[in-house]
C-alpha cells in the first residue's frame, strides 16, 4: 500500500523512487552536508519529505544539469537547501534553468562524481541515470580507455668480477737431503712459495690496472 505524502521513507523507498542505488544516497551524505536523514538503532536511515525533495533536486542538477558535486555544494550554500529544491521543481515543471553565478556545471574542471562510493564496491556503479527526470535526458555513458602500463627499464647489472685462479698441488715425495746446503725438500718450498708470491704481484698489477 502507497504511504502518505508526509510519511518517512526507508532508504530502499527513496532509491527506488530515484531510480538509483542506495549506496549511491550513502555517498551523497557525506558530499552534502544538507542531507540529514533520521537514523534509528542500527543504522536505518528514514527520510522526511524534505529530504526526498532535496535529493531529487540535487539528482537534477547532477545528472540532469550537469554540474560537480563541488558545483552543486556551493549552490546549496550559497542559496540553501530550501531555495534550491523550489527552483528544482519550477524548473522541472517549465520555468528558467537552476543558475549560480559561482557555480557553473563543471566550472572547477572535475568530472561528475555523483555515483562515486566508497561504501560498496561489489554494488555496480551506475554510468548513467537509467530513469530520468521528467523534461531531462539522461546523461550518455563515456567510454573510459585504460592507462597504459609502463614497464620500467631493466637495471643493468655489473658483470661479476672472476675470481683469481687458485692453484692445486699434490704433495710430491721430498727429495734426497744434498750435502753441503739446504735440502731438495727446502728448495722445493722456496720455489712454491715464489711462484705464490709472483701470482699475488700479478694481481694487484692487475687490480691497479682497473
Amino acid at each position: 500500500m502507497d504511504k502518505s505524502a508526509d510519511a518517512f521513507r526507508t532508504i530502499s523507498e527513496v532509491a527506488e523512487d530515484l531510480d538509483l542505488p542506495q549506496h549511491v544516497l550513502r555517498f551523497w551524505e557525506t558530499r552534502f552536508t544538507q542531507i540529514k536523514p533520521l537514523k534509528r538503532g542500527g543504522g536505518r536511515r528514514y527520510y522526511r519529505p524534505d529530504d526526498v525533495e532535496l535529493l531529487k533536486a540535487i539528482r537534477h542538477l547532477l545528472y540532469g544539469e550537469g554540474y560537480t558535486i563541488k558545483g552543486v555544494q556551493r549552490i546549496l550554500k550559497e542559496q540553501g537547501p530550501r531555495a534550491v529544491t523550489l527552483a528544482v521543481q519550477q524548473a522541472l515543471n517549465g520555468g528558467p534553468a537552476v543558475a549560480s553565478p559561482v557555480a557553473a556545471p563543471h566550472d572547477d574542471g572535475d568530472e561528475p562524481e555523483a555515483h562515486v562510493s566508497a561504501f560498496e564496491e561489489d554494488d555496480p556503479l551506475p554510468s548513467v541515470v537509467t530513469r530520468p527526470l521528467p523534461g531531462r535526458e539522461p546523461l550518455r555513458p563515456v567510454a573510459v580507455k585504460p592507462a597504459p602500463v609502463i614497464s620500467a627499464p631493466p637495471v643493468a647489472r655489473p658483470s661479476p668480477v672472476p675470481a683469481p685462479p687458485q692453484r692445486f698441488e699434490s704433495n710430491p715425495v721430498p727429495p734426497p737431503p744434498v750435502e753441503g746446503g739446504l735440502s731438495a725438500s727446502d728448495l722445493h718450498r722456496l720455489r712454491a712459495a715464489l711462484a705464490e708470491l709472483q701470482e699475488c704481484e700479478r694481481i694487484l698489477n692487475a687490480c691497479r690496472r682497473v
